[in-house]
């Protein structure tokens, strides 16, 4: 008989924890990157941490479009070795590597060229922050090729459940950036003082070397998937398929990248030390909601296949012990904020002037946690069942109907705490736009599911009609 696939059968909490449980150790050690960066270059001086905070947005989008590019790929490799068409999945394999090696040389040129008008406008081109932001992207940007190809392999491993190995260049790319970030920072022993161009020299090292690490696991123990380069040919077909796939990913952190550049312009209008305080914010909050992504992740196959199935109980479960389980975390990360925010703040070398900025920042911000998470468990019904458009509603909503504009005008009270409520306040509407939203998709649910049982019971009868003749 053939085995029961265990997303149909397994107890739901011990199978939402073991689906879990790796994406959000992969998610943590992404977080890692940028938290160490900052916490090493607030050890220069607080302009060059403003400087990196202020890099945040092009560093997100460049990550945006590495994952959403991975994620199309991943969609299709998976797709194609179910179907047993191996010289199909190669053919991905091989696009996706060419469209990560075609991004590289589109942010280098972006890193050569336009990160010096980025900069200028945000800050004066005479200022610190200038200098220092400029010579932190510009490497992170034409050196690029490093995370995109890691990100490019590590998907293609991912998609043969080779998820141990791509954790392992993770973390091989994230220890060699803790190791380097001090010495090229600071200047330890024979290393040169680079200052913010150290952290980014540290960045791309770690992850040039996780790229050729992920090579060579792939290589090695990924027997599945063949990169074959040679007489490389990219086909525009399977291109547009990749890129109808991963699209949607890619405009919702684009989003979020256009969010923090227009909050930052906001809050530098009160002082350079504000835009320090919302970079090291986005640094400390992804400890939290980077769980809780890594989460839905995990539950986004556990869902799609019982809605294949049409098993809407088992969804129900899934949905409610991941709300439960998202919620929790995220009443964690406001606990924490609201009772040491003053030794978060001073991981990063906090001055007064930042500690007083920055305690009612992470308060308040806070408060939206919870309702946040609740979102997001929500969110993963709709990526599982095919209706993303629905997540970018919700994002898009948020982040620059509602946070930039509100953010905006609350502004104008002259009041700096003011501005942090329209966190809150964005999240209050994001909850609204997602039951609306849930409350849509749940009448498709229910639709597909009932057809799944009556076609179930077409067949039984079929079946016992056969057995009776």
């Amino acid at each position: 008989m053939q085995k029961e696939n265990k997303m149909g059968v397994m107890p739901i909490g011990r199978l939402v924890v073991s689906m879990s449980v790796p994406m959000m150790l992969s998610m943590l050690v992404q977080a890692l990157y940028n938290i160490v960066d900052s916490m090493w270059v607030s050890r220069v001086c607080e302009d060059a941490l403003t400087a990196v905070s202020l890099a945040f947005p092009v560093q997100n989008l460049m990550i945006g479009v590495a994952t959403g590019t991975g994620v199309g790929v991943n969609a299709l490799l998976s797709r194609s070795l179910g179907a047993k068409d191996y010289d199909r999945a190669n053919t991905v394999a091989s696009n996706g590597v060419f469209l990560a090696v075609i991004s590289s040389v589109i942010f280098f040129f972006l890193g050569v060229f336009a990160v010096p008008l980025f900069f200028r406008t945000q800050v004066a081109a005479d200022s610190p922050i200038y200098v220092y932001g400029v010579d932190y992207l510009t490497v992170c940007c034409a050196f690029s090729f490093g995370v995109f190809g890691q990100i490019m392999v590590e998907r293609l491993m991912q998609s043969t459940g080779r998820t141990v190995l791509s954790m392992i260049t993770q973390l091989i790319g994230a220890v060699i950036n803790m190791i380097l970030d001090p010495l090229f920072i600071l200047g330890v022993g024979p290393f040169p003082r680079l200052e913010a161009k150290g952290a980014a020299i540290a960045t791309v090292t770690g992850q040039i070397i996780a790229f050729i690490v992920a090579l060579v696991l792939n290589h090695h123990f990924n027997r599945e998937v063949s990169l074959k380069l040679r007489g490389f040919r990219p086909n525009g077909r399977i291109i547009g398929e990749i890129y109808k796939i991963g699209v949607p990913s890619i405009i919702m952190v684009a989003i979020g990248s256009v969010m923090t550049y227009s909050l930052n312009k906001i809050l530098l209008t009160f002082t350079k030390t504000a835009a320090a305080v919302f970079g090291v914010y986005f640094k400390l909050q992804s400890f939290v909601f980077m769980p809780v992504f890594g989460m839905n992740n995990g539950i986004i196959p556990i869902i799609a296949f019982n809605y294949g199935a049409g098993n809407r109980r088992r969804m129900t479960k899934t949905v409610r012990f991941s709300m439960v389980l998202a919620c929790s975390i995220m009443a964690v990360g406001t606990a924490l904020m609201w009772i040491i925010p003053e030794t978060m703040l001073k991981i990063f070398d906090a001055s007064d002037n930042m500690l007083a900025i920055g305690v009612p920042a992470l308060r308040t911000i806070s408060l939206s946690f919870v309702v946040a998470g609740f979102c997001i468990a929500m969110g993963s019904v709709f990526q599982a069942i095919g209706k993303s458009y629905f997540s970018m509603i919700v994002s898009f909503t948020r982040q620059l109907v509602v946070l930039v504009p509100t953010a905006y005008l609350l502004s104008k009270t002259g009041v700096l705490e003011n501005v942090w409520w329209a966190f809150p306040i964005a999240e209050v509407f994001s909850f609204a736009v997602t039951l609306i939203s849930y409350s849509y998709v749940y009448k498709k649910i229910i639709s597909h599911v009932g057809e799944k049982q009556v076609t179930a019971e077409e067949n039984n009868l079929t079946e016992t009609k056969e057995s009776d003749t």
